[in-house]
């Protein structure tokens, strides 16, 4: 199982109500009467739906079989990340402290149900954070506090328990790794007034300063140590994606010619796959290890994406019977990005259980589940996804203020309906 603590986001993120409508500012009609001024679509863009949906599916699949491709083939993090600050940029139509506060809010409670969860595993499989760390006792403590409010990195044993033990020995590794995202989140709402200042100043040099960053402090070129270092270079990496955001919902994207967006988004994805081929790590094409390729070949996919953004009132064709789904993993994304990590890992012990069974005590029995156990982790995966859902989803609709839903699938309310706009 792929041990990833550069990838979750949903983040984060985060994770949960992204939900991005496309709004056009309408042109002012003559002043007559019988020419009012025209109304901006109503309802969620189904397409950026979509493309929450997408992410999330692949964060889960790349944390169960650790397929280096998937961070080429589609940059969850940067999708989830431009389609967050997008949102944000029509909530700040708003006063400012008043769209932070409503975000953090949403963000916490299932931070808090999760964090209550992972600390008491913790603490019950005895361990003590002020013991085989760096740091001091006092600010060992004070590092939990991370735990609650996601503006650092919180602290977690590399092992805890036994490799024999009901989950291995690296399960707080695991868990913990998502949180990152949820840190990233944070840190890019509360910068979001300052950044859309700066963008509708000057679009352009905020636009591409995360990639002049990232070129900075991901390439080795400025050192910064430690966690710091780490938020930073998090925040170069994904802060085009996210002030993409703020173009696609402000209509700059609409303003470039397809062919040339597209052309100057294949160049720079090329030069990310450039780059990547010589400083390949110890995943090979794990772009998550590759901070400079990852934010040039994030940024250019996602201004793709955003290019030829259809703006679905609702999903076309085939893609209609994937209605429900996309509306409740829309609805639950903070929970699905959350505890993904646990859930594979809780997979293990309940697939182990198939060995105790009187036909599996061949070897030619045993051979067989040996070779189809990473697919049946990922059969069981999803059901306990949805038993999350069930179990613990419902905090996001009382971090929104809103009333407890358990399966929000929009299906009593017609589809998409089912999505509250934010």
């Amino acid at each position: 199982m792929s041990n990833r603590y550069t990838e979750g986001p949903v983040t984060g993120t985060t994770p949960s109500s992204y939900g991005i409508p496309l709004q056009r500012t309408p042109d002012t009609a003559p002043d007559t009467a019988a020419a009012p001024p025209a109304k901006p679509p109503a309802g969620r863009d189904r397409y950026l739906d979509l493309l929450r949906s997408i992410a999330l599916v692949r964060v889960v699949v790349y944390h169960l079989f650790g397929w280096a491709w998937l961070t080429v083939l589609f940059p969850s993090m940067g999708v989830m990340f431009a389609l967050a600050g997008s949102l944000m940029a029509r909530s700040l139509k708003r006063p400012a402290w008043g769209v932070i506060r409503g975000r953090i809010r949403r963000l916490l409670p299932p931070l808090w149900a999760f964090s209550a969860v992972v600390l008491t595993l913790l603490f019950a499989g005895g361990w003590n954070p002020t013991k085989n760390t760096e740091e001091s006792p006092t600010w060992a403590l004070l590092e939990l506090v991370n735990y609650v409010i996601p503006i650092g990195a919180p602290p977690f044993p590399w092992h805890i328990g036994s490799k024999s033990g009901l989950l291995e020995d690296t399960w707080a590794v695991q868990a913990s790794g998502p949180l990152w995202y949820l840190r990233a989140y944070l840190w890019f709402v509360v910068a979001s007034p300052l950044l859309l200042w700066a963008y509708r100043r000057a679009p352009w040099p905020t636009l591409l300063a995360p990639l002049g960053l990232t070129a900075i402090v991901g390439t080795g070129l400025v050192k910064i140590p430690g966690e710091t270092g780490n938020a930073v270079t998090d925040f170069a990496i994904y802060g085009g994606c996210w002030v993409l955001g703020f173009a696609h919902h402000e209509g700059l994207l609409r303003q470039i010619p397809r062919y040339v967006a597209v052309s100057c988004s294949s160049l720079l994805m090329a030069f990310g796959l450039w780059w990547a081929s010589g400083h390949l790590g110890a995943d090979g094409w794990d772009l998550n290890d590759i901070p400079l390729a990852q934010a040039t070949w994030s940024f250019g996919f996602v201004v793709i994406l955003l290019q030829y953004s259809p703006s679905w009132q609702e999903l076309p064709g085939r893609l209609a019977k994937w209605d429900r789904v996309v509306t409740l993993s829309n609805n639950r994304a903070v929970t699905i990005y959350l505890w993904h990590n646990m859930l594979i890992m809780a997979t293990i012990p309940i697939i182990d259980l198939v060995y105790e069974l009187p036909f599996m005590q061949g070897d030619s029995a045993v051979a067989a589940m040996d070779a189809t156990y990473m697919l049946w982790m990922f059969c069981l995966v999803w059901p306990l996804i949805g038993l999350a859902i069930l179990t613990v989803g419902w905090i996001e609709d009382i971090g929104a203020r809103r009333r407890p839903r358990l399966w929000p699938d929009g299906g009593r309310r017609g589809g998409r309906r089912g999505i509250r706009r934010q």
